[in-house]
């Protein structure tokens, strides 16, 4: 092993030590389940290191961030179609909080429904501005569109609930 290649696992060494945690309670939050999220937390590091070349990685929480998110939100898709998680256990449900099970069990069925129909890019969109409180400016970075492209996305969520709504 050259010197280069110490170096480099030095560099990530260090960087997963710093950031692991973060990483870590990012996929327990989304995933809810500890054994899982420390998986996925394993998933994303690897993905970030055999793409390490090709990134910059001065500054890496961000994309470790939404690498964390967009796998996790991957995760849960994947189970919910292969019907490993018969309550639609979606992180985007997280945001239907209520006062009482009445009302949280409707808001839950109205962002299944909704959320059942969408590409994932528009549920992370959501993740990323509602859940996570990123700006318009920071969600459009994260997942690559402009601007404008994530506040259609977010009008067209948000027609889709005032539709249900009235039903």
């Amino acid at each position: 092993m050259n010197s280069l290649e110490l170096t480099k696992k030095a560099k990530f060494a260090k960087m997963y030590e710093k950031y692991a945690p973060m990483v870590y309670r990012r996929c327990l939050a989304l995933l809810r389940d500890e054994s899982e999220a420390g998986d996925m937390m394993q998933d994303v590091f690897l993905r970030i290191y055999d793409a390490a070349d090709r990134l910059n990685l001065e500054n890496p929480s961000s994309l470790l961030w939404n690498t964390a998110t967009r796998l996790c939100l991957n995760r849960i898709r994947d189970k919910a179609r292969r019907g490993l998680n018969a309550k639609t256990d979606d992180l985007l449900l997280q945001i239907a909080t209520a006062e009482d099970e009445q009302d949280d069990f409707e808001a839950k069925s109205l962002l299944a429904r909704i959320f059942a129909r969408e590409p994932e890019s528009s549920r992370t969109i959501a993740v990323l501005h509602f859940v996570d409180g990123m700006t318009l400016e920071e969600t459009a970075v994260a997942v690559g569109l402009s601007v404008s492209g994530v506040r259609k996305r977010l009008r067209t969520l948000q027609a889709k609930v005032k539709t249900l709504e009235v039903k």
